[in-house]
């Protein structure tokens, strides 16, 4: 099995990083490097990539249901026009993290959230011009080639980009997890069972203008 890869009990081949965790083999399935262009999703995984600072994505993911339950399914038109009140009993959920910061900063992020899609027509239509060129992608992806892709130069000028227009907890490695996970990117490994579907659904998928 090349470095990187690891065979599941269902015998396919997938990115060592799920592990043997069920609900983490799941996400890396049917949800990891799959093009989005819903633009709560959108906002929702820029949201909890900042609540994962730290932390580790399994932590979130876990808690996921929580924080979409806590946040009104990350609605940002609703979590915009929340007050000291909603930060208070957020930070008393224990099914959050319940990090001041980060609650602050995804009210906050609501709010940007509104004036980007005033601005672009949709959030996705503002992402997606991050999308990275072929070009400029690893001539094959494998585990060594991956792990010099904690950030790139399209993840640091979202970054940067984000951060003029106010957004918070969006550095640039936080910026490149959500490329990977949001299909901006396919970070499946070569010899992943999960490449070339994921990769399909890439070329079949109609970015947003």
């Amino acid at each position: 099995m090349p470095d990187g890869l690891i065979t599941g009990a269902d015998g396919l081949a997938r990115c060592w990083w799920c592990g043997d965790d069920a609900l983490y083999r799941d996400y890396h399935d049917r949800e990891w490097g799959r093009p989005v262009s819903d633009d709560i999703r959108l906002f929702e995984k820029v949201c909890l990539e900042g609540f994962q600072s730290g932390l580790s994505w399994l932590t979130i993911l876990r808690k996921r249901e929580n924080f979409r339950a806590a946040f009104d399914g990350f609605d940002f038109r609703k979590v915009a026009g929340y007050g000291e009140a909603d930060v208070e009993r957020l930070l008393g959920n224990a099914g959050i993290i319940r990090h001041r910061g980060k609650i602050e900063a995804t009210v906050n992020n609501a709010a940007r959230a509104i004036e980007l899609v005033q601005e672009a027509g949709s959030l996705a239509a503002y992402f997606w011009r991050y999308e990275t060129p072929p070009e400029d992608r690893p001539a094959r992806l494998d585990r060594v080639a991956l792990a010099g892709l904690a950030q790139t130069d399209m993840s640091r000028a979202l970054s940067k980009d984000l951060k003029k227009r106010g957004w918070k907890f969006v550095g640039p490695t936080t910026c490149y997890a959500f490329m990977q996970a949001m299909g901006l990117v396919n970070d499946h490994l070569e010899g992943c069972a999960f490449r070339a579907e994921v990769e399909a659904e890439r070329r079949a998928f109609v970015r947003p203008k």
